[in-house]
């Protein structure tokens, strides 16, 4: 299961997409999370989900590798949808014993996972054509104007960037040490969710151990390389804007008035 997370994990390939700038890519991210929340009528979701498909297909990522992500949250998508779908008045349209399904909550129900399995794929798609180091850049670039208030952005943007790193280190790790536990005879599978629960323990404390244990090496490293922040330091590959990139802010902005135009009709 935890090996299905694909957050934080970059898929190399020769794409438009990963040719972009990457503060094209976050602020087509921030957009994109914008309209998702805008959209409430089957037009607009219609025209999200024609923009999904193609940034999809110019990514070349395998949609079978982007669909992994959403393994992970079944359960999440389980309990917002039942939750919308029982919880939220309106006409009865169909009755199961003690509980009943309005008009409402059924279109919430419908709305709410596809918002949320559309999420989990748009972002996605950022860290799996973006590296690390190229999104450390474009997140600081884009904060800059945040440091004539006095905020540290690029200690926020290098902060950032090694919490995206972390996560399939972490992943791998807690993969190893499930296998080690199972190896013992721990049983991660049968049981109540208290039981389970519980056996999660032998994991998450061995798991925190790790991740101290490489925070203080990685500490270390960069004492060791006289880090002392982003004041006075340069970049080896400055990030310019290409053609490709304006273009991109024009489709992106295009979309966005799209979107907000059919919602409002």
């Amino acid at each position: 299961m935890f090996r299905e997370i694909t957050l934080g994990q970059y898929y190399p390939a020769d794409s438009v997409l990963h040719r972009l700038d990457p503060r094209v890519k976050l602020f087509a991210t921030l957009i994109y999370i914008i309209v998702l929340f805008i959209a409430e009528k089957p037009i607009p979701f219609l025209v999200i989900t024609a923009a999904l498909i193609a940034v999809i297909v110019m990514s070349k990522v395998p949609f079978s590798y982007m669909v992994r992500g959403l393994r992970g949250i079944v359960m999440l998508l389980v309990i917002a949808g039942v939750f919308n779908l029982f919880m939220t008045p309106g006409i009865v349209v169909y009755k199961i014993g003690p509980f009943e399904i309005s008009d409402i909550g059924l279109k919430n129900a419908i709305i709410m996972v596809v918002r949320m399995v559309y999420l989990i794929i748009g972002t996605s798609l950022m860290t799996l054509t973006t590296t690390p180091n190229q999104l450390t850049d474009g997140l600081e670039r884009s904060l800059r104007p945040l440091s004539r208030l006095g905020a540290p952005v690029h200690e926020i943007s290098m902060m950032m960037s090694i919490a995206l790193r972390f996560i399939p280190i972490l992943v791998e790790e807690t993969d190893k040490i499930m296998k080690a536990q199972m190896a013992r005879g721990a049983d991660f599978e049968s049981g109540g969710l208290i039981t389970r629960a519980k056996a999660m323990v032998p994991i998450l404390v061995p798991l925190f151990v790790s991740a101290f244990r490489r925070a203080s090496d990685l500490a270390m490293a960069m004492e060791a390389r006289c880090y002392h922040g982003g004041e006075g330091r340069t970049k080896m590959k400055p990030l310019t804007y290409k053609a490709s990139d304006r273009v991109a802010y024009v489709l992106i902005m295009a979309f966005l008035v799209a979107v907000a135009v059919l919602s409002l009709i």
